[in-house]
């Protein structure tokens, strides 16, 4: 990966309003260096730079994939990638947004995760990390059901994280001068370093088993 991240300077906003006005193979191939220069080169100097904190990242593809969707539109309107040692960044043309957590827990992980959440310590610990998310004014999601799930007692203290199926935070900021400067990337490392507590305890407690 080339580094020495600057921020974005070029006119990617343009490329993505392109884009959300003409999803077309024929527009993406005339706007390709653009997008190659301006929106891409930028995000993978970014993810080089953390790489020596946050490890290697994976960075999306350009392409939709719509063999089992019912829109069509063959291209993303945005640019991600995800550092399993960080967390998540992505950029549009209205914003940036950096976060963290799981997005996805499967079957087996979901049943270690409310297990560690039930329990007394570890529980305590999660919601503790948690409070910590909310009170520098992170965004949570993931609590997908209306009830707590059994066996466990719907009054139970920690009822509200047993109600999630996934956990993730995050905070996405509106674009502004500081995106075409290093700054971009201060941002994304602090959220990441916010969420460390959290992707501690979630690689303890469903992938430790």
């Amino acid at each position: 990966m080339a580094g020495t991240f600057i921020g974005w300077r070029g006119d990617f906003q343009g490329f993505f309003l392109g884009l959300q006005a003409n999803n077309s193979k024929a527009y993406f191939e005339s706007h390709r260096r653009q997008y190659e220069e301006e929106v891409k080169r930028p995000m993978v100097a970014l993810l080089a730079d953390l790489e020596p904190e946050f490890g290697p990242a994976r960075l999306s593809r350009p392409n939709r994939d719509i063999r089992f969707s019912a829109d069509k539109s063959p291209y993303k309107t945005n640019i991600y990638a995800d550092a399993r040692g960080g967390g998540y960044v992505a950029l549009d043309a209205s914003g940036l947004v950096a976060a963290g957590g799981r997005y996805v827990i499967d079957a087996p992980e979901l049943a270690r995760f409310r297990d560690a959440v039930a329990a007394d310590r570890s529980g305590r610990e999660l919601a503790g990390i948690v409070d910590g998310l909310r009170e520098k004014a992170y965004e949570l999601g993931g609590q997908d059901l209306k009830r707590v799930p059994s066996p466990h007692p719907q009054d139970h203290p920690r009822r509200d994280l047993l109600r999630h199926k996934r956990l993730m935070y995050w905070r996405r900021w509106a674009i502004g001068p500081w995106i075409a400067t290093p700054e971009a990337l201060e941002r994304v490392a602090q959220v990441w370093r916010d969420g460390a507590e959290l992707n501690a305890w979630l690689t303890t407690h469903l992938d430790g088993c």
